[in-house]
């Protein structure tokens, strides 16, 4: 039985839930498979932890323009400037246990959703203390510098353009597969759109706008939602408000005053479900909901994007004609009456998102490494 260890970072969701659907496809193939998914952050100081996690939220939330200068300060960076060695030497102070439980494991292949990992097994590679095929999965439309390193087995890139990146950052052709960014299963067998309305009790014959995200001047998900009612226009409106319970009693008042129209959902795991009964999505651009997103075929307007990863995510989205982008209430209002106005531009761009999807980039990723096991 081959063993895979998947490697990610509770920094953001993202690249949790990348290597999440890469252990579910795992469970739905034939192949018998011992697959092991650790978050590097439990494995590090308290200290580290905090900094690494809790300081970036704060930093993306707080002071967005400042995590935008660090993310292009690092990509420009010189490998053997003083900061970029004493932020290595912090991470080698804080590996001692992962590493323990790596070889504890005795993996056949190790893939890693987050560039911490790959950058720790990478020095480890090259002075021979390890000898596992670490391979790296890139959960963005772009790529920062702190992804490449030596010795990887191979790379997994989510579009030809970062794949031409990984190239000219200098890793070989025969190293890199254009796989897509890796998203649940489910997302590439979903039931019906009259389906899945009927199990949420929406109307399939409906327009429906599904509501992600909010903040960056848009305002509260139950604020948005209230403006977005009173356009004109036959639409219901599904909101997100994930494990925020505040933002969830606001909307679930709202749906009191528009009875019919507003579907408030909490934390769910029927994400695919909510997508298929969609026609419009209004959401962050992060790399794993967007690529959910191109994979039911869905247009997008995307706002507050965060400085570096999710701008450029941004900038790729728009480019290939699969959204449009609001950075205040009034814009995201003006999108939504044009794209209700012109049912041809939606469907449009809708036809655009789905030949971009890669549902299966999972499975993809699962049979490449697997292929080149020992």
């Amino acid at each position: 039985m081959k063993k895979i260890l998947l490697l990610s970072v509770s920094a953001g969701a993202g690249h949790v839930r990348a290597a999440e659907a890469i252990r579910a496809y795992a469970h739905l193939g034939d192949t018998p498979l011992e697959v092991v998914h650790l978050d590097v952050m439990q494995y590090v100081t308290a200290g580290f932890r905090k900094l690494y996690t809790d300081f970036y939220i704060k930093l993306v939330n707080n002071a967005p323009a400042l995590w935008g200068y660090l993310y292009n300060f690092t990509n420009d960076a010189q490998a053997d400037s003083s900061i970029e060695k004493l932020r290595k030497k912090l991470e080698r102070m804080n590996a001692r246990a992962l590493l323990k439980e790596i070889a504890e494991f005795n993996p056949d292949a190790i893939i890693c959703t987050h560039f911490l990992p790959a950058e720790i097994l990478s020095r480890l590679l090259n002075k021979g203390v390890v000898n596992y095929p670490v391979w790296v999965q890139v959960t963005d439309f772009d790529l920062h510098r702190m992804w490449v390193h030596e010795g990887m087995a191979g790379y997994f890139a989510a579009n030809e353009e970062v794949a031409f990146r990984m190239r000219a950052q200098g890793i070989a052709a025969e190293k890199i597969s254009v796989s897509g960014i890796p998203i649940m299963p489910g997302f590439a067998a979903v039931a019906s759109r009259e389906e899945c309305a009927a199990e949420f009790g929406l109307d399939a014959r409906r327009t429906t706008i599904l509501l992600m995200g909010g903040g960056a001047g848009l305002g509260s998900l139950d604020t948005i939602a209230a403006r977005l009612l009173k356009l004109e226009g036959d639409f219901q409106l599904i909101v997100m408000a994930g494990k925020n319970e505040a933002a969830l009693a606001a909307l679930q008042a709202l749906s009191l005053r528009y009875p019919g129209r507003v579907l408030p959902q909490g934390f769910t795991h029927k994400v695919e479900r909510l997508m298929a009964c969609a026609d419009l999505v209004v959401t962050k651009p992060g790399g794993l909901t967007t690529s959910e997103c191109l994979a039911m075929g869905l247009p997008m307007i995307v706002n507050a994007p965060i400085p570096g990863q999710e701008e450029r995510n941004a900038d790729f989205l728009l480019e290939q004609g699969v959204a449009l982008k609001a950075f205040d209430a009034v814009t995201l209002e003006y999108r939504i009456r044009y794209l209700l106005d012109n049912p041809a531009r939606l469907a449009e761009m809708s036809t655009k998102a789905r030949a971009l999807g890669r549902a299966a980039a999972g499975r993809q990723v699962l049979d490449a490494v697997l292929a080149k096991c020992p």
